[in-house]
């Protein structure tokens, strides 16, 4: 959905109080992309080669540009008892790929939905009259929190420029007449300026992703996002031999000092375009 190239939707996760079940995720690299922390439960601790240390909340927006290359670490703090959230990247058009290292934190506020339908936080873009974020973007985006009371119908204006989609944390919901599963990600091409979500009898809670089409093929390949199997290949030697294109992460205390990459496919990896083709 427009520069959206990855969504990853964890937990709900018990942690012990031991921290067993938490995240520990130790310094790994990112090129050519935006990291989006969002969560509805638990707290993250985020510390990157930018000098950048910072907590990841319910209702407050992470976002760290990778550009040319950085590295990070996360890990889950012990007033974490359960977690769960979504981790989106945002793949970097050309002009802005290659950019220096940077880090945006911002807490939105709660804001009503048309009708009395529920709340929302918009965490990147605008929605409609909703509300509107000041994080910065390098191409137009949509990145929304929906809180849908129980038995709303919600005729969302979209703008239809972007391509969208509708990911479904708890509840119940039908988006356009179709009923979506806990987890599944309903995706709609451009062109459509509503869309009407009816929430079951408990409500329902949404992460509305958008953004205007992605028109350049990109390769995707572990954390890296390039246009090119080269690329991949530079930036993985890169990091393996600990270049400063990546940094360190001062302050991570773990039994692994850093992830490191995974061995490359045997054949070469290929471009694609945002309809999945190569």
């Amino acid at each position: 959905m427009g520069a959206w190239c990855f969504v990853d939707h964890y937990g709900p996760a018990p942690v012990g109080v031991d921290g067993s079940g938490g995240m520990d995720v130790p310094p790994h690299p990112h090129t050519g992309l935006q990291t989006v922390s969002w969560l509805f439960d638990g707290e993250i601790e985020h510390r990157d080669s930018g000098g950048n240390h910072a907590m990841v909340r319910p209702g407050e927006v992470n976002l760290m540009t990778g550009g040319r290359g950085i590295a990070h670490s996360e890990v889950s703090t012990p007033a974490t008892h359960v977690l769960h959230g979504v981790q989106l990247w945002v793949a970097l058009p050309e002009e802005a790929r290659q950019h220096e290292r940077s880090f945006e934190h911002f807490a939105p506020q709660r804001a009503a939905l048309p009708g009395e339908a529920g709340t929302a936080y918009v965490f990147l873009g605008a929605l409609g009259n909703v509300a509107a974020s000041p994080v910065k973007t390098h191409t137009p985006l949509l990145g929304a929190q929906l809180d849908l009371v129980p038995g709303a119908m919600l005729d969302l204006r979209l703008d239809p420029a972007y391509e969208h989609g509708v990911l479904l944390d708890i509840g119940a919901l039908s988006v356009a007449g179709r009923d979506l599963a806990f987890g599944d990600l309903a995706c709609f091409d451009a062109g459509r300026d509503s869309l009407t979500l009816a929430a079951g009898p408990a409500g329902a809670r949404v992460v509305l992703l958008g953004g205007l089409p992605f028109e350049e093929e990109i390769v995707m390949w572990w954390n890296f996002v390039a246009r090119t199997h080269d690329e991949i290949v530079e930036a993985r030697d890169e990091w393996e031999a600990s270049s400063d294109r990546f940094g360190d992460v001062p302050g991570y205390a773990g039994a692994v000092a850093r992830i490191p990459a995974p061995p490359l496919p045997s054949g070469r990896l290929r471009s694609r375009n945002r309809s999945g083709r190569t």
